[in-house]
């Protein structure tokens, strides 16, 4: 079964844009196989990732590497959902100093849906121009950091001006986002940008658009949404990928450990390491 195609000049050569394409032949309907076939589209999506977007995460990586190496910091941003692969990144067992997790809890906590930390504030929120230039006054940035901002639509004023607020202070933006529902969405911002114009490197979570792939007869809409798990992996592909070139550099990361280990004298230790490298690498925000 065909779930996605690739298209653009390259597409001969296999390195074309891949454009995942949701349109099964009917519903899954009354076969209880809803749950067979989220994983299986899920595992589709996951291979096109690593097919079409391994390189770009590899270059993504690299830049990671290099700025912690130079002293920087790597400030992950995401609003609503998106904050869940800010905090895949850190704190996260396997996770090291030099990557930040920057979440505004105005625009990402909004589990009581209805009432005082609902989620009509946040929605309202992450429309309203000049709130991510507010979020960026309060830090004092250094040369060698960067972003990566998380954002399947990528039409948000908020994170479109986070990455525009990044750049105008001359920090590179590393984008993770569905080109497909990007591509289609109409531009919010009143500049006409979406967050794929205000980065430095697009990573493509294959997600489609309104993110869910499963479609059930008597439902209007579709579930099971993709986006966590693409997200997902591609977050811990550039934490890998920037540790192996941060060790290539002669760069040891000092690494978050599990401390659920039973008799593993060393975690608790290793974890007040952990601690130190991390306040150290902050250092430069409050100078």
């Amino acid at each position: 079964m065909a779930f996605g195609r690739l298209v653009g000049d390259l597409a001969s050569s296999g390195e074309g844009l891949y454009v995942p394409d949701f349109k099964p032949d009917r519903a899954v309907g009354g076969t209880k196989q809803a749950a067979v076939t989220f994983f299986e589209q899920a595992i589709n999506l996951l291979q096109g990732l690593k097919r079409t977007q391994a390189d770009i995460i590899q270059r993504a990586a690299e830049l990671c590497a290099e700025r912690i190496a130079g002293g920087g910091l790597i400030f992950l941003f995401g609003n609503g959902h998106s904050r869940m692969m800010c905090e895949e990144m850190t704190p996260r067992q396997g996770g090291y100093a030099g990557f930040v997790a920057m979440v505004e809890l105005a625009i990402s906590n909004h589990a009581a849906i209805i009432g005082s930390n609902g989620l009509r504030a946040p929605l309202y929120l992450e429309n309203y121009e000049g709130y991510a230039e507010q979020i960026l006054r309060g830090f004092h940035f250094g040369a060698n950091d960067a972003f990566i901002i998380i954002s399947t639509s990528g039409i948000r004023p908020v994170v479109v001006e986070m990455a525009m607020g990044a750049q105008k202070r001359g920090l590179s933006v590393i984008a993770i986002v569905s080109k497909a529902h990007c591509g289609e969405a109409k531009a919010v911002h009143s500049s006409g940008k979406k967050l794929t114009d205000c980065a430095d490197f697009v990573i493509d979570n294959q997600c489609p658009p309104g993110d869910c792939v499963v479609e059930l007869e008597g439902l209007d809409w579709r579930t099971g949404p993709v986006s966590t798990i693409t997200g997902a992996m591609i977050i811990n592909m550039i934490r890998c990928a920037t540790a192996e070139a941060l060790l290539q550099r002669g760069v040891k990361p000092t690494v978050l450990p599990s401390h659920q280990f039973v008799g593993h004298t060393g975690a608790e230790e290793q974890l007040e390491c952990f601690y130190e490298a991390y306040r150290k690498s902050l250092k430069h925000l409050f100078e």
